[in-house]
Formats: structure tokens, sequence, C-alpha cells
């Protein structure tokens, strides 16, 4: 007989998707920092190569000339934004979960944590919108050369000044197309692979570090798997120049397969695949042993 299932807490989820949201950033921004790098570099004149020839290129040079640090750039805004922002994302989860149970010990099926993991998305989407925009144009101004703005607050103080609250959520439609498939891939992949390791008749809180570690790294590859094409649309719908798309995302698109393209959707693929894995398994486990944590802490909450 499994051990009863303790009864799902969003506001637990609130604060364990937070420290998940702390250790991913660690694990994974560096190779964020050349996901932004490849997808944004500008096309090479005739006769020129490619600024970086590829994700390994791009990690010497940028180690070359800035050193780790500069790796590690614009880490601050993400920290501010994730640590929110997980929490959020595991706590749409968690209501989601909560939502379609009818008594605390049913069991959800995987469309229903899909169902959950899309609401989840929902959630983020609200915070995550004006953090990525930030996070994009301050990324390739580093890489461009051209320094606009001083930092995180001046970046939203200008465009709230350019364009009002609709210049800070520039690409909302993007995010939510990005996010709401992907979230639900997410949390379902990822229950998925621990129902698949866990041994029979034992319970999920019993999974071992390498097996939680491997469900997690694989859920944020399923989640990028969805998640690339709208990705590379809004990272450069967001760093646009005011105007160039009248059209939103569907002038994106036109005018990125047709200069290059149907491949040029997974731009920055080996970058994102190569950081989903550490970075995902680095949240979920620090989710796991948050969530340890509070169970023991407060077990009736």
């Amino acid at each position: 007989m499994a051990k009863q299932p303790q009864p799902i807490s969003p506001m637990k989820n609130f604060f364990a998707g937070g420290f998940g949201g702390v250790c991913l950033v660690f694990a994974g921004h560096p190779l964020d920092t050349i996901k932004v790098r490849l997808q944004t570099q500008p096309k090479p004149k005739p006769g020129e190569s490619l600024l970086y020839a590829g994700t390994l290129d791009c990690f010497k040079k940028t180690l070359a000339k800035e050193g780790v640090k500069g790796l590690y750039k614009g880490m601050a805004a993400p920290i501010i934004g994730v640590t929110p922002m997980f929490a959020v994302c595991f706590f749409g989860f968690g209501l989601g979960k909560k939502l379609q149970q009818r008594t605390p010990d049913d069991i959800l099926t995987y469309p229903q944590l899909f169902a959950a993991g899309m609401l989840s998305g929902v959630f983020t989407t609200a915070i995550m919108t004006p953090g990525e925009r930030i996070k994009c144009l301050l990324q390739i101004q580093a890489s461009s050369g051209k320094v606009k703005y001083a930092g995180p607050m001046d970046c939203v103080k200008q465009l709230y000044k350019e364009s009002g609250i609709r210049g800070i959520y520039k690409g909302t439609a993007l995010t939510l197309m990005r996010d709401v498939p992907a979230s639900g891939m997410y949390f379902m992949s990822y229950e998925w692979l621990k129902n698949l390791l866990t041994p029979a008749g034992k319970s999920h809180n019993e999974l071992s570090i390498p097996s939680v570690l491997f469900a997690g790294g694989m859920a944020g590859i399923f989640n990028w798997a969805v998640a690339i094409p709208p990705d590379v649309l809004k990272s450069r719908f967001q760093t646009a120049p005011e105007g160039k798309y009248p059209n939103g995302f569907r002038d994106v698109l036109r005018e990125l397969v047709r200069e290059e393209g149907i491949g040029s959707l997974y731009k920055g693929f080996n970058a994102v695949m190569l950081r989903a894995f550490p970075a995902n398994a680095a949240c979920f486990l620090g989710f796991e042993l948050a969530m340890k944590f509070l169970n023991w802490l407060a077990p009736n909450l």
C-alpha cells in the first residue's frame, strides 16, 4: 500500500517552485546568453563570415572577450524575474491539478496534467513577457556594441516613455503561444517520467536524486521541443525596431521562412537543448528538495 499522498498545496508549490527557479538560473544562464547571441547575430555581409560559427565558438569568444562574467551577463534580471515566475508557474500547476480533483486522493490522467500545465503557462505569461523583452534587449546590446539602456530599470523606463505599457508587453501573444503548450508538455512529461522511473509499489517521493535529475532534464527537453519555433519568432519580434512587423508574428514568420528557410525556426537548437537538460534537472531537483523540506516543516498546510 503506497503512503497516503500529500494533498496538493498550491502555496507550497509556490515557494518550492521559486527555489527551483533560482537553481535553474544558476545552471542555465551561461547557455541562455549564448542562445540569444546566436539567435540575434547580424546577417554577415557578402564575403564575411558569421560572427559566431556555432554554440562552442560563441562560448569560446564570449569567454575570451569577457571572461566568466560575460556568460553571467544580465543574470540579475532573470533571478529577480525567474524566482517569482517559477513560483507562479508551479503554483499554477498545483492549482490546475487541485481544480481537477474531486477528492484529495484522485489520481489525475495525463491529459488532465497537460491541462494543469497549460494553466501554469497562462499564469507565467503575465510576468514573463516584460522580463523576456528586457532580457533580450539587454543581451543583444552587449553583443551589438550600441549601449542604449543602462540596466533593467532604465530599459523599463525608456520603453514606457516610448510606447506605454504596450511597449513593455510587446510579444504577449507570442509568449502565450510559446508557454501555454510548452508548459503543458513540461509538467506532463515530468509526471510521466516520474511514474516510469518509480518502481512498482513505491511512492514518487522515494525517487532517487539521479531519477529526479533525469526526469527534470528530459521534461526541459520536451518543453523546448515545443517552444523553440515560437521562441525564435519572439526573440526576433521583441528585439525588432518599432513598426518593423506591423502584423505581428505573421510578418516575422514570413520574413524568416522567406530569408532563411523553415530550418531557421529551430535556430539556437543546440544551445537550447544543451541548457534545457541541466537547467531543468536543477530546477526540479530544487523543487522536490524544497517540497520535502516544506512538507516536513508544515505537514498540514
